[in-house]
């Protein structure tokens, strides 16, 4: 087994690496590929939110216009019951102008008829 006094840490304080230079353009290569990629990340990561941002706004956008059409719709739905009720109406107007004109001829021809009774009885 070993024990603590196994460990060395003598050259703890020293951090210098050296690299040869085949190694160490490797190593420079990867570490800008590397923050390019955290920076691609992150603009793909913003691009996303905002990305997700609108559609959130254009799902409110059509669920609001959804409703106004439904709105639209039962509008619609109640003119043209009351333009059938109106109608309706009408023709019962209509019906009764006519019975009210034949009733109102009637009564004149009464009239006329009594008046010519009346004269002649008056004439006798």
């Amino acid at each position: 087994m070993m024990s603590l006094n196994a460990f060395s840490q003598n050259d703890t304080l020293n951090n210098k690496i050296q690299l040869t230079k085949p190694v160490a353009k490797l190593v420079v290569k990867d570490l800008i590929t590397g923050d390019g990629l955290k920076l691609e990340l992150k603009t793909l990561n913003e691009l996303l939110e905002e990305t997700n941002g609108k559609l959130q706004t254009q799902t409110l956008l059509v669920s609001n216009l959804r409703t106004q059409v439904s709105n639209y719709q039962s509008i619609i739905d109640q003119k043209d019951l009351q333009l059938g009720t109106s109608s309706e109406l009408s023709k019962e107007l209509e019906k009764q102008l006519k019975k009210e004109a034949r009733t109102k001829k009637l009564y004149k021809i009464t009239t006329t008829i009594g008046a010519a009774a009346i004269l002649l009885l008056l004439v006798q």
